[in-house]
């Protein structure tokens, strides 16, 4: 059983990392259920395992936490839906690189109920839409940006930290880094490509398209 939770409001980070340190440890007992857990957090960057600091480009502008999922640097704030995934991996099959797929094909699928095509590319972690609005890129492809992000942690089998999906955020917000060490690429939001969106419809396409995305429990 997965137990779902939805925070109203601003969650601090810190707060939010030791709420999923405790959950992780609880799971892994067997002493309390998988959980995902839905929050919006204040404006802040976080720097993952592999950030480089040349690529904190503002550091005074928001509070920078350091943190202990892979990745680089990333923004949270307002208008965006963070999805924290505390989920039993050992018991999924004890297959990381198919857990992290697992987790972008849900970010697809729910971008899919919104009738928006995203894809994930070798490189560049994320899921990314193609911007046929905006010019052609140096290579003559399809500009595209970066719409969601992913970054987890596992301890002891067990998953925390999640993904962001960007439904109506300040996308100024992202220059003050380099978004996950990205420069030749930008950032866009649901609202960003012209869709009426809110955090409930996006709550609700997570939700619906989560048990077909995700490895089921004890599926070895």
């Amino acid at each position: 059983m997965v137990e779902w939770i939805t925070t109203d409001g601003l969650t601090d980070y810190d707060d939010a990392t030791a709420f999923m340190e405790d959950r992780a440890e609880a799971i892994h007992r067997g002493d309390a259920d998988e959980c995902i857990w839905l929050v919006e957090h204040p404006a802040l960057y976080t720097a993952g395992t592999s950030a480089k600091l040349v690529d904190l480009v503002e550091p005074d502008r928001f509070p920078v936490h350091t943190s202990k999922r892979g990745g680089q640097y990333t923004y949270h704030g307002p208008g965006q839906r963070v999805a924290y995934v505390m989920l039993d991996v050992g018991k999924r099959g004890h297959d990381v690189r198919r857990f992290v797929q697992d987790l972008e094909h849900w970010v697809i699928a729910t971008l899919a109920k919104f009738n928006v095509t995203g894809e994930i590319r070798d490189g560049r972690v994320g899921v990314w839409v193609q911007r046929h609005d905006k010019p052609l890129d140096a290579h003559g492809q399809p500009a595209e940006d970066k719409i969601a992000a992913l970054g987890i942690r596992l301890r002891k089998w067990v998953s925390f930290h999640g993904l962001s999906i960007n439904v109506e955020p300040d996308l100024g917000h992202f220059s003050g880094i380099v978004p996950c060490g990205i420069t030749e690429h930008g950032v866009t939001s649901l609202v960003d490509l012209g869709l009426p969106v809110t955090m409930d419809d996006v709550d609700v396409a997570l939700r619906k398209t989560f048990a077909s995305s995700i490895t089921p429990y004890g599926n070895n």
